[in-house]
């Protein structure tokens, strides 16, 4: 029998070639998009479960926040002390490491000279912790001595080619001499961590590098990674609810004998939560997003639920060309339950077929994929038992689902009316392809809307006035070695008619404000604290006209006044924090901020310093100074005019004042770019999928108006005898469908202003959702269903009536 079911079903599919086609297609191009956004997810949330102890290994986190509860800042690092204390304190806790990004270093090797990211100071137990893969060396002793390093694969190849890396001695900013002692595997690609060299944490110890009292002592520099290992199943809740006497116990005489815990509070972050989950202000990657999985996963199942929609839409259609061949089976002796069995065994051969080609499709586009979602993706995480037995169940669960419906409408036919040729398909059945063509029509409203909000935001950051100009300006990192010769160098640079300024800063816009220290205004004699969180930015006079922040009352910093040193200049938003109004009363004001007592000399407009996702913070600038090392960037402003010719003497410059150091630049353009990154991916993503269902809902709806129109042949011929006109049978045929894209638009508009309102609050600086998008969104939707439809109509309007009519 169901060889039987298999050739009948085979014979079906030859007979209808349109309609099969469009199922086979429709159903095809739907699975293949679900396979691409289920292998970007199996991606996203399989990041850091490869160390065989990812569900026992927690970070430490720190929140700062206000005696009133308002959070300030959220940290993924600690200061040193809290790993060993922690340790030493929860006995339970099995394993600590901690590990400190070291930033950018410069490497030397003979007369070879690098620049190095992704470089990490790491207790000597990292390995082990992390299950990291060592090729070379002595995984368990490799950074125990100071003054010793381990190197990735790729960096161990690009130092020494060939040669045996073990022993060799590396130069490291001009001051630390290193030696290699092991090459590590690169850790996998789905990991919030990839360090490419690992140096001994046991170098920071010297004073020149951070000083051992340092790690025992200051709480202030959190910038270490901390992580603890847990027994298996143990709740982490148990330790964390005794953070806040912890940090009474051991950090009350930096809070003047008070109570740490009312500001400041410690977490442990799943491990395998980080990626998705953590989005804190120091990430040392950029995170993924949970929410942005969710979106997809949803229009994956759109995806879908459009094409099965398609499927039943046509197969219930297509029941009439059918009912004699029920008829005859009827009365031969099937059941219904055969008849169901046929119909269905036909709707999983249907997506049997289907998945095999997206199979294909899916290997062919995975590249594209990647490319769109910005991260490597490779096939070979299909290739794994639970998700090849969810493959393999997809002709089953998905030929039940969209046959389910056909068969039981097919199997109810009376035998003497099909074979009468008295059937006619009841309003019920009609309703019900209506309600599926409203349903496509609606998620495909929806994703029109979204994708343009998406793209009206992204554009939105693009385009809006920051404050400051962004373009035109090239950045670097400031050496301490040209403190001494700074003035001759920028003078060297400014000789060069292509340069119009070049200033210096502690952080530059498009980075995070994560640094601050208490204010307070003076009353009398005395100082009030103040309770506002001001983020310090240290800049020398000429930080301000390189980016041409406006000065809304005041003056910039200035050589010609030595007190400036103690001066300081506050943003709109700073100046509202410390309870103040009028930018011109503001100036002259006196204020204490880190401990210095001083002047405020100015006040700036507010400028979009950190990305749109923040507000703009309460800012104080201060004077930086040689002697503080308060300086870590440059900023060169550029005229634009001959742009290689300006950097290549920029380069010569900088290589001619630090000979020691590889000259490295950016376009501060590009790095805003990089800030929406993820937003770019995602807008670029849901276009092109949106795109896909909308395609795959006119693939519906082309069949089914042709079915349609099939059916309604007689009638077009009578209309035509009549003297109808070409545009008004056309209008006819495509009036009932425009009525359904009506309905869907009107079910669509409301649900698609919940999930992108939704979606705009992680924005801080957001547009408004017009009601003009709405409507563009239906009208297109209403322009893409006439187009679809009208080639079926005007076919049929342009065709002989007389063939028409004499047919019975």
């Amino acid at each position: 029998m169901l060889f039987n079911y298999l050739k009948i079903a085979y014979r079906s599919l030859l007979k209808f070639k349109f309609i099969s086609f469009i199922n086979i297609s429709g159903l095809a191009i739907g699975f293949t998009c679900c396979l691409l956004i289920v292998t970007y997810i199996i991606n996203e949330i399989s990041y850091d479960r490869s160390n065989p102890d990812a569900e026992r290994i927690y970070r430490v986190t720190r929140d700062f926040h206000s005696d009133k509860g308002v959070m300030q800042l959220r940290l993924a690092s600690v200061a040193p002390p809290f790993g060993p204390l922690i340790k030493n304190d929860y006995p339970d806790i099995e394993n600590m490491t901690r590990m400190l990004n070291m930033g950018d270093v410069t490497v030397k090797y003979g007369d070879k000279m690098f620049s190095e990211s992704a470089t990490i100071a790491a207790d000597e137990n990292f390995v082990s912790f992390f299950d990291v893969n060592v090729i070379s060396g002595d995984a368990e002793k490799g950074l125990t001595e100071p003054n010793s390093v381990m190197l990735s694969e790729e960096l161990a190849k690009k130092y020494f080619g060939p040669e045996d890396p073990m022993n060799k001695m590396l130069q490291l900013d001009g001051r630390l001499s290193m030696r290699v002692t092991g090459v590590f595997k690169g850790m996998p690609l789905n990991s919030h961590l990839h360090p490419r060299m690992l140096l001994s944490f046991s170098t920071l110890k010297n004073p020149d590098v951070y000083g051992e009292e340092n790690l025992r002592t200051n709480w202030g520099n959190n910038a270490f990674m901390t992580y603890v290992k847990l027994p298996a199943n143990y709740p982490a809740g148990n330790i964390e609810k005794q953070f806040p006497a912890f940090l009474d116990k051991h950090m009350a005489n930096e809070y003047g004998g008070g109570r740490p815990s009312l500001y400041t509070t410690i977490h442990l972050e799943k491990l395998t939560d980080i990626h998705l989950r953590s989005h804190r202000d120091d990430e040392m990657e950029a995170p993924g997003d949970i929410r942005r999985v969710y979106i997809f996963a949803a229009i994956a199942l759109f995806i879908l639920l459009i094409a099965c929609i398609n499927y039943m839409n046509l197969a219930t259609a297509r029941s009439v060309l059918r009912a004699k061949e029920i008829g005859i089976r009827k009365v031969s002796g099937a059941t219904r339950a055969e008849l169901m069995s046929q119909f269905l065994t036909e709707s999983v051969l249907i997506t049997l077929i289907a998945l095999v080609i997206s199979l294909l499709l899916t290997w062919i586009t995975l590249p594209l994929m990647s490319k769109l979602a910005g991260v490597p993706l490779n096939s070979a995480v299909l290739i794994n038992p639970s998700v090849i037995g969810s493959i393999v169940l997809i002709p089953i669960v998905v030929g039940l689902i969209a046959g389910v419906y056909p068969a039981v409408f097919m199997s109810s036919f009376q035998p003497v009316k099909t074979l009468k040729g008295f059937l006619k398909i009841g309003s019920g059945s009609a309703t019900f392809r209506q309600g599926l063509v409203v349903l496509q029509f609606a998620i495909s409203i929806i994703l029109i809307i979204s994708t343009a909000i998406v793209f009206q935001q992204l554009n939105y950051m693009k385009n809006t006035d920051l404050g400051y100009e962004r373009s035109q300006v090239i950045t670097m990192d400031y050496q301490g070695k040209l403190n001494e010769s700074w003035e001759s160098f920028r003078q060297r640079l400014l000789q060069n008619p292509g340069i119009a300024e070049v200033g210096r800063s502690s952080r530059i816009p498009t980075g995070r404000l994560l640094d601050s220290q208490g204010a307070g205004t003076i009353e009398g004699d005395s100082v009030k604290q103040s309770p506002a969180d001001l983020k310090v930015l240290a800049a020398d006079d000429k930080f301000v006209p390189t980016y041409k922040i406006q000065m809304v009352a005041g003056r910039n910093f200035s050589k010609e006044f030595g007190m400036d040193s103690s001066a300081f200049i506050l943003n709109e938003a700073g100046m509202k924090a410390m309870g103040w109004n009028n930018p011109a009363d503001v100036v002259g004001k006196t204020m204490v901020y880190g401990g210095v007592r001083g002047n405020v000399i100015g006040v700036t407009k507010d400028y979009h310093f950190e990305s749109m996702h923040q507000s703009i913070v309460p800012l104080i600038m201060i004077k930086g100074t040689e002697a503080n090392n308060n300086y870590r960037r440059i900023s060169v402003r550029i005229t634009g005019d001959d742009v290689q010719s300006t950097v290549n003497y920029i380069s010569k410059t900088y290589t001619s004042f630090v000979p020691d150091q590889p000259f490295q630049y950016t376009f501060l353009d590009e790095r805003y770019q990089r800030l929406y990154e993820s937003e770019q991916k995602q807008g670029n993503i849901f276009g092109t999928f949106s795109g896909i269902a909308i395609f795959i809902a006119c693939l519906g709806l082309f069949g089914l108006s042709a079915f349609a129109i099939t059916q309604r042949m007689k009638e077009i011929g009578v209309r035509k005898v009549l003297g109808a006109s070409v545009s008004s049978i056309v209008g006819l045929l495509s009036k009932d469908f425009l009525k359904l894209v009506a309905i869907a638009a009107l079910i669509a508009f409301p649900v698609a202003w919940f999930v992108m309102h939704n979606w705009l609050q992680d924005f801080a600086y957001r547009v408004t959702i017009g009601w003009w998008i709405f409507i563009a969104a239906g009208v297109i939707a209403a322009i893409i269903a006439v187009a679809t439809i009208s080639i079926q109509a005007v076919k049929a309007a342009l065709s002989n009536p007389v063939k028409s009519l004499k047919s019975e």
